[in-house]
């Protein structure tokens, strides 16, 4: 898998890919057009970070690369890539359970609380790239 040079580009299929976790100086992209929503990106080796709308859809620790990003009413998916174990955090809907899977594998379920969020541990260092997918329960 590559990373994404342009910071934050659409794929034929519809979806985003974002962030360069190779970057040493962070460095961002704003006001990027998909599908009527305005997005802004800032990524380096340290943190990965995607907002929607000025709303967090995505952020990582330390810096991952994420190819083919797609929401749904029911969730999130995509293939997140990084040089080191990683925690994401995702936007999602507010007190709402997702199961998550890892690698084709659930996880368990877990719950947003009242920000909407969940987080995520991918273990990238020995994998290099996994399959994310968050689906509500």
């Amino acid at each position: 898998m590559a990373i994404v040079e342009e910071l934050l580009r659409t794929e034929e299929n519809g979806t985003i890919s974002f962030g360069n976790h190779k970057l040493a100086q962070k460095t961002k992209k704003e006001d990027y057009e998909h599908l009527g929503d305005l997005y802004k990106v800032k990524t380096y080796r340290e943190i990965t970070k995607l907002e929607k709308n000025g709303m967090l859809l995505y952020e990582s620790v330390p810096g991952t690369s994420v190819l083919e990003f797609k929401e749904s009413g029911e969730g999130v998916e995509f293939v997140v890539e990084g040089s080191e174990d990683a925690q994401l955090t995702v936007g999602l809907k507010e007190d709402t359970e997702y199961e998550v899977f890892v690698d084709g594998k659930s996880t368990g379920k877990m719950s947003t609380g009242f920000g909407g969020k969940l987080n995520i541990s991918v273990d990238l260092e020995a994998a290099g790239e996994v399959a994310v997918k968050v689906v509500q329960a």
